[in-house]
Formats: structure tokens, C-alpha cells, sequence
């Protein structure tokens, strides 16, 4: 990966090219910072750049423009994750497969991973490999693996590194064993963690790492990467709206990127759903469970998610009696201005029971027919009430 492939960060970009222009590369260093702010990618593109043998380097009284070349054999490597020189350390599960198991046995896995989720957080690689309920660690035995690829010689690079994603998650032992590795590392060996919570990291190995806070994205960076990425055409207030929504956050611009097409069939049979409550047309509303019933569960899902989100933006207007902290777009917004009214904070917590309950009832794959129209009787119920 390219510094050019990413987003944004232009002055930690500069940061690591002069260190490396200026033969500062510290040896273990920390990148720190929240989900989806592209701290791996910028490991990743680090890393490619010490060993790339053409680097690009130009600078001028303002600023450098540099990154590794791209088509050098290194860089080729570097570019599919298959460097013999770059090693990486990641939390994996313990399956049937892998009973003792290390960051190897899932390495096909992660290079499938990261060739198409480079922002990617902890549940996302968990669901990808098909995790469900197991819990993820860097377990004991991943230390050894540790201390045998950096015995060995480097095969083609200057430096042989170490990539180790989310740290936080090493068993004692194993980070009392990295430990020694940082206090001692061998000749031209670099150690880059990428972490999310410093705070459950051994405090002696945060004291032996040079410390780089990752930033958010800034709010033009994700307009901009949501303008490359997605697919489906979005106007102006939709763009503001999944900015807006986002954060700084990519994973929560591409979710929400993934929700904005769907949104609009939600916003149809939320509204649909909310004005038959009122009206307390029985008849109407079974149709309505009907027809909601027949689109399948995940979207069946991702309504009662909607659901839940409009909802707590309708009680904010109540409580807060304004729009600046509240997310609605157009439409939304539009509707909730009459709606609004009706969602008291008593009422609010009585109707989250009920959509929370049906969205378990449907995790569960009971009769989606009997529990949408159980719910939206319910709350027909609810909103009715004084």
C-alpha cells in the first residue's frame, strides 16, 4: 500500500517520510488511535516505503511530496502482503483446525482481508473468518513465532518488520514475551503496533515505543473517499448527511453509504408504519406486517434498526429543541418535525422495548408475520396513549 492510497493524513505522511529521509526510524513504534481512522493502512504504507529500493522523495518550502515507487519488486511484494520480509500479528480464534492457534495459520485469510477491507476493524475480520461467538486473542504460542521470524536473517529488505494489530489483545504472557523482544530487538528490525486502546496495553511496552496518535479523518477526507467508493449515486444532502454521520470514521461512512440505498424503502415503512399506529387502522396494519414480512430478514433487520434511529432522533427535537445534534436528512426531517410531539421519553423507552424485541425475534427466525404485527400493535398501543 501507497501513502497515495489513502486519504487525508498529509502531515503524518510527511512525519514518517523525514523520518525516514533523516534515518530517525525508531525502532518499535505505536500508531494509537480510534476505529476507522486508517492507522493500519498508514503502517502498512510505512513499511512499504522504508523498504521500497526507488523511493520518491521531493520537497519544497512548504511541503514534501514523496511516496515509495510502486514497481519496484519490494513494493510489488509489499503491494500483495507477501514481502518474506513483512511479518504480521493479528488476534485469531481457536477452532477445531487450530487448536494452539497463531497468526500464520489464518495469513491467506488476512491478505484476503486487507486486499479488501484496508480500514477494517476487530468484528469485521472476526465475521470474515467466520469467528461467530468466539473470542479473539494473541495467544502464548504467537510469541514464538515472534522470536523465530526475527532470528532469522532478512531475506531481500533493509529492515525486517513486525506488524502487530491491536496489541491490547495479547494474553500476558505473550506480552511479557514482546516485551523482552522491544527491550533487545535484533539489528534493522522495525515494530510497528496498531492499537485502539492504550490503556490495556502492558505499560512497560508503551514506555519502550515511540507514540503516533492517529487522528480522525478530516470531514472533506471522507467526502472524498465516499465520492470514490461508492457506486450509487448520492445528491448533495445525502453526502452531507453520511459525512456528517461519519465522524471521521470510514467504516461508519461505508455503512452508512450501505444504508442510504435502503433507507428509502425504510423511511417508507417507517412513516407507513407510524401514521396507520395513529390512525389505529388494524386492518391497514396487517397488511403493512405483510408486506414488510415478505422482504426478508436482514432487511427485516435493517428496518427495525432504522426504526430504532429515528426514533431516538424524534425524542432529541423533544428534549433538546434543536436540530444540532440530531441526524436527519431532508425527508426525515420533514416528518419528524410533526412527529416528533408524539415521542416522550416514557413513550421512547416503552416502543425501544418493543422494536428490541422483535429485532431478537427475528435474530431468532420466529414468524416474521406474527412479530412485526405484534410490535406494530404494540406501539399503536404506546403512541395512542396519554
Amino acid at each position: 500500500m501507497r501513502f497515495s492510497q489513502i486519504i487525508g493524513h498529509e502531515e503524518l505522511k510527511e512525519r514518517f517520510i523525514r523520518s525516514v529521509k533523516d534515518s530517525r526510524i525508531s525502532h518499535a513504534q505505536l500508531f494509537i488511535g480510534n476505529e476507522g481512522n486508517g492507522k493500519l493502512a498508514l503502517a502498512i504504507a510505512y513499511a512499504q516505503y522504508i523498504n521500497c529500493t526507488n523511493k520518491q522523495y521531493f520537497e519544497d518550502t512548504e511541503s514534501i511530496s514523496s511516496d515509495s515507487c510502486g514497481v519496484c519488486p519490494s513494493c510489488k511484494k509489499y503491494e500483495k502482503l507477501i514481502h518474506p520480509d513483512l511479518h504480521f500479528v493479528f488476534p485469531v480464534i481457536n477452532s477445531p483446525k487450530h487448536k494452539e492457534p497463531v497468526s500464520d495459520n489464518f495469513l491467506g485469510e488476512w491478505r484476503e482481508f486487507l486486499s479488501k477491507q484496508s480500514f477494517g476493524d476487530l468484528n469485521l475480520w472476526l465475521d470474515f473468518i467466520g469467528a461467530d461467538n468466539s473470542q479473539a486473542s494473541i495467544f502464548t504460542q504467537e510469541s514464538k513465532e515472534i522470536l523465530r521470524k526475527l532470528n532469522l536473517k532478512t531475506y531481500e529488505a533493509e529492515y525486517k518488520v513486525m506488524i502487530i494489530w491491536l496489541p491490547e489483545k495479547m494474553n500476558v504472557s505473550a506480552a511479557n514475551k514482546l516485551l523482552k523482544i522491544l527491550e533487545e530487538p535484533p539489528p534493522k528490525t522495525l515494530f510497528l503496533l496498531v492499537s485502539e486502546d492504550e490503556g490495556k496495553i502492558l505499560r512497560t511496552i508503551l514506555s519502550r515505543t515511540q507514540m503516533t496518535k492517529i487522528p480522525k479523518f478530516k470531514d472533506k477526507d471522507i467526502l472524498e473517499w465516499v465520492r470514490n467508493n461508492n457506486p450509487n449515486e448520492l445528491n448533495a444532502q445525502e453526502l452531507e448527511f453520511i459525512v456528517r454521520l461519519a465522524n471521521g470514521n470510514i467504516l461508519k461512512a461505508q455503512e452508512q453509504c450501505q444504508k442510504t440505498v435502503m433507507n428509502t424503502e425504510n423511511f417508507e415503512n417507517f412513516t407507513k408504519l407510524m401514521r396507520l399506529a395513529y390512525s389505529a387502522n388494524i386492518i391497514e396494519l396487517m397488511g403493512w406486517a405483510d408486506g414488510v414480512s415478505k422482504l426478508g430478514r436482514e432487511k427485516q433487520k435493517s428496518f427495525l434498526e432504522y426504526t430504532l434511529r429515528l426514533v431516538r432522533e424524534n425524542l432529541m427535537l423533544n428534549v433538546v429543541k434543536t436540530n444540532e445534534i440530531v441526524y436527519l436528512d431532508k425527508k426525515e426531517s420533514d416528518f419528524s418535525s410533526k412527529f416528533h410531539p408524539f415521542i416522550t421519553a416514557p413513550k421512547a423507552a416503552k416502543i425501544y422495548r418493543e422494536i428490541n424485541l422483535a429485532f431478537e425475534h427475528i435474530t431468532r427466525n420466529v414468524s416474521a408475520k406474527l412479530v412485526l404485527l405484534d410490535m406494530a400493535l404494540q406501539l399503536t398501543i404506546i403512541i395512542k396513549s396519554n
